[in-house]
């Protein structure tokens, strides 16, 4: 049985994907406090992408409804499915978020410049099956390898504002394409959620 798609992610890149693969879908961003217990990049992803998930979960099973204009009763838990997923860039097991400022931006492009790193992107799906929550959480991770870069060069990037918004500050799809040397992966993964493998989970639990 197909279920509705509630996305709990405010990324205009996640969105962007999943509408590029058929999907439709609604938005329903997660306001919870997100608390992480491991250092491990892996660990972390699959962690935050569950507690986005649940935490959107919780809001629409209280509500009644999977979409805030609707009327309670319209529509259950039952016919919904919620996916989470949060995104990490990690360089010699350090992860790096998004940048505080510019100048964090610049050392974070620094340390990735003229050498590979790990993208790690955790999947969490929510769903309800005969009346039981069941939940499948995973995670991607795909190499990414930069051309070296100057100072010069560094500057005029972050000067585009592209890097703020980022993990790792920088966005594959963007400006930056200009220094990637190579990727070992999927490349979907490194723009924010790897929806090829997305789809074959939901294809095989029979939920799309």
């Amino acid at each position: 049985m197909n279920k509705k798609i509630i996305l709990a992610s405010a990324s205009p890149r996640r969105r962007e994907l999943l509408t590029q693969i058929g999907l439709d879908f609604d938005v329903v961003v997660s306001e919870t406090e997100e608390k992480i217990t491991s250092t491990e990049p892996a660990k972390v992803v699959e962690e935050l992408s569950a507690q986005k998930a649940e935490a959107v979960w919780e809001k629409l099973a209280v509500s009644g409804v999977c979409d805030p204009e609707q009327k309670s009763g319209e529509t259950t838990m039952t016919d919904t499915l919620v996916l989470g997923a949060d995104t990490v860039v990690a360089c010699d097991g350090k992860i790096l978020g998004k940048p505080a400022d510019t100048e964090a931006a610049a050392a974070m492009l620094t340390m990735l410049q003229g050498r590979g790193h790990e993208v790690y992107t955790g999947v969490t799906i929510l769903y309800e099956e005969n009346g039981e929550r069941k939940m499948l959480t995973f995670h991607e991770k795909t190499t990414v390898h930069f051309y070296p870069m100057t100072d010069a060069q560094i500057r005029e990037y972050v000067a585009t504002g592209d890097p703020m918004d980022k993990a790792g500050a920088y966005g594959i799809q963007g400006f930056c394409a200009r220094y990637i040397r190579g990727i070992e992966g999927d490349y979907n993964n490194v723009v924010g959620l790897p929806v090829g493998r997305v789809y074959q989970e939901l294809h095989g639990l029979r939920l799309v």
